[in-house]
């Protein structure tokens, strides 16, 4: 499990990408086990506020920066390109 860091601003708060470079299978265990609700995901990450990474992290998220989240979402072959998100 991959966690960039929060930097993305909405709804007053900034928000960052949780995803598994494994398997949604495993992206969806975790996000229940964390209690993130199942609108937070989009296509092949959730997003999650910045109060709780922390909490993510010691739950067994891997921090990264965003740039390597998305090379190795890339690599995984589990990316879907923005164009794609219809």
């Amino acid at each position: 499990m991959l966690i960039d860091p929060a930097m993305w601003p909405k709804h007053g708060t900034l928000w960052g990408h949780l995803v598994s470079d494994t398997s949604l299978e495993e992206l969806h265990a975790f996000a229940r086990r964390a209690g993130i609700p199942a609108r937070g995901f989009d296509r092949d990450h959730y997003d999650y506020p910045v109060d709780r990474h922390t909490e993510l992290v010691a739950l067994g998220a891997q921090p990264v920066s965003a740039r390597e989240l998305i090379v190795r979402l890339r690599a995984s072959g589990l990316r879907i390109p923005a164009r794609d998100r219809t």
